[in-house]
């Protein structure tokens, strides 16, 4: 299934990096069907969908507590209680495809069309967000454009660092101060979201773990970071203002077709794109990792505790930023500038598309 975060009003009444911007925001579950026009999708209201099973199950009867009241409103809650939630879901969707399920509940619309809401991140503030460094061709270029030898220690363990959880964006405007808008950056990256709470885990077991998947775009502010990181502190103002998912939550379930098990956990057969204006400038695949997502699982929960919700981005795929390709010459100098369109597209996990607003 794919979960969506969505508000029935408009991008001027978001304010996407302020944390308290919308508070009419609902859960909902994407619905598609391949080889129907993209404009026909609709959005299933997670909560009035799960309400609706719950008095089915019922006989009908008004219930006098709705069950799904904790875990129906948001996509964290969702996960949170997905042993529950998840079968409920379920049932709401076939319901949908039999076409038993109505368009309205007393409490609001049950269905909604694509495109009459406006998409948020999926999990608006994940609990925690560390973002990895995941892909060798990046990590080797960007290192070789700067001067500098491969670093060994990349060959010993995955690293990865806490990025802001509190500045996620998802599709749409991308509001940035005159200050990261000098060398401001896109990085093409997936990401999972954790399903359970966990500790301790192996690289063999740590599969189990994932809920789903989402399109990560780490936007960078290349100045600032890169003054900054002389400090050898790693990033901070120059990656924290916004960190864009979506457009969609993919749960793991749907992305069979491309995982292959190996003994260093789940690898994932992805394409994946980005365009600016829509002139591609950069491919990759997220099959391409050095370090598997349950390799990076193994070493971020040793001796800590994974919630669900918490985001692990990969790390930027090669050619999948201007630093990389403005330093191998592939393109010139070029960086995000207002009015720029920036998509990001992976298989199976959609287009996340935004534009930059300056101020």
């Amino acid at each position: 299934m794919k979960l969506v975060t969505y508000t029935t009003g408009h991008h001027g009444s978001l304010n996407a990096n302020n944390a308290n911007s919308a508070p009419t925001a609902r859960a909902g579950l994407l619905v598609t069907s391949k080889g129907e026009d993209p404009g026909s999708a609709q959005v299933l209201d997670l909560a009035r969908a799960l309400s609706w099973v719950e008095r089915h199950r019922a006989g009908g009867a008004q219930l006098a507590q709705d069950l799904t009241e904790g875990f129906g409103k948001t996509v964290l809650g969702f996960i949170e209680h997905s042993g529950d939630a998840r079968p409920l879901a379920v049932e709401a969707l076939s319901a949908h495809s039999g076409g038993h399920l109505p368009t309205k509940m007393d409490s609001g619309p049950l269905t909604l069309l694509a495109s009459e809401v406006t998409l948020l991140a999926p999990v608006p503030r994940p609990p925690s967000m560390r973002d990895g460094y995941a892909f060798r061709q990046h990590v080797e270029t960007a290192r070789r454009n700067r001067g500098l030898a491969m670093i060994p220690e990349f060959d010993e363990f995955p690293v990865f660092y806490f990025t802001n959880h509190q500045a996620v964006i998802g599709p749409g405007p991308l509001h940035v101060r005159p200050r990261q808008l000098d060398k401001l950056d896109f990085e093409l990256e997936a990401a999972i979201v954790i399903g359970q709470e966990s500790r301790d885990l192996t690289a063999q077991n740590a599969d189990a773990v994932i809920f789903g998947m989402t399109i990560m775009n780490d936007f960078s502010a290349r100045t600032l970071q890169m003054k900054e990181m002389l400090m050898s502190l790693g990033p901070a103002k120059g990656k924290d203002f916004a960190t864009a998912l979506g457009p969609y939550l993919v749960t793991m379930d749907e992305l069979t077709d491309c995982t292959s098990k190996t003994l260093n956990g789940n690898v994932f057969d992805m394409g994946m794109r980005a365009f600016v204006n829509g002139v591609q400038v950069s491919s990759g695949n997220v099959r391409d990792m050095t370090w598997t997502f349950a390799q990076i699982l193994e070493r971020a929960s040793y001796g800590v505790t994974l919630y669900p919700g918490d985001v692990i981005g990969s790390g930027t795929c090669g050619t999948g930023c201007f630093l990389e390709l403005n330093g191998s010459k592939v393109t010139n100098d070029q960086w995000l500038k207002p009015g720029d369109t920036m998509a990001l597209e992976i298989d199976a996990l959609g287009r996340l598309e935004n534009h930059v607003v300056a101020g």
